[in-house]
């Protein structure tokens, strides 16, 4: 069994946001690997460990800073690391980085084998969850999204996923891109021996001239939306506050019949 699994570098949900040229402002000091993406790295490992045999490969793309995301997967047990990282990649959207993605892939793939491309549902940074579908159709294999479970037999992966109102059971034939839910299960614990061989691994950095890819295909200008404005939210104006002696539950109550909210 061997696995693939993609996890990005995103900025702290708890820090300021703001933009630079149009994208996300993105530091060393504020950054982690995608909590999401920690459910995917644990999906593989599992599978892996269930099989009896095999490897999970962690892979990540961005600029110096995203290394740390594919750093992370290895604390947890991925097998190894690749960096993909470019200047003309900076600004790409979900296709592009689908594209980017899709041809490490292969690259990886074409060296050995891979039975399945594992993501996380979303990045915490843009919540779009497209980049798994994006990437199943850059590669041409089945897609199985938003797995709250997910089992390997017969050359197929099984998923079970979790509807407001039903529980659906879906399998395609290997190999395949499958998301995983936060439900999916719930992430190991990097171990102290992980930890320190992870900051000594050495982690093959590839260029879009390693992947094949045309620059102008990718980055900003490529990208099929752009953010032209942004701006800190403002204040809230005209708040009111209230001190509850006993009343408090009857004011919220007449302010909400007041506001037409009840």
């Amino acid at each position: 069994m061997r696995i693939l699994v993609t996890v990005k570098h995103v900025p702290d949900l708890q820090s300021n946001r703001s933009f630079t040229d149009g994208t996300v402002t993105r530091t060393a000091e504020d950054g982690s690997m995608n909590e999401l993406d920690e459910h995917a790295v644990e999906a593989a490992l599992q599978l892996v460990e269930e099989a009896g045999e095999g490897e999970v490969y962690a892979l990540t793309m961005g600029g110096p800073d995203a290394v740390s995301a594919v750093r992370k997967a290895l604390q947890l047990g991925a097998h190894h690391a690749i960096h993909v990282s470019d200047e003309a990649i900076a600004g790409s959207d979900v296709f592009g980085t689908a594209m980017v993605i899709g041809a490490a892939v292969r690259k990886v793939h074409a060296e050995t084998p891979l039975d399945m491309v594992i993501t996380g549902m979303a990045a915490l940074d843009g919540l779009t969850s497209m980049f798994p579908t994006a990437l199943a159709a850059e590669l041409d294999w089945s897609q199985l999204t938003l797995a709250s479970g997910l089992s390997v037999a017969g050359g197929e992966a099984t998923i079970v996923r979790h509807l407001p109102d039903a529980r659906e059971t879906v399998a395609a034939p290997l190999p395949a891109v499958v998301s995983v839910t936060d439900e999916a299960n719930k992430p190991r614990y990097p171990n102290f021996k992980l930890i320190m061989a992870a900051r000594k691994a050495e982690v093959p950095v590839w260029t879009l001239e390693d992947l094949g890819i045309d620059a102008a295909l990718v980055g900003g200008d490529a990208a099929r939306a752009t953010v032209v404005d942004a701006s800190e939210r403002p204040p809230r104006e005209n708040r009111r506050q209230v001190t509850d002696k006993g009343e408090g539950g009857r004011e919220l109550a007449e302010f909400l019949i007041e506001k037409g909210l009840a």
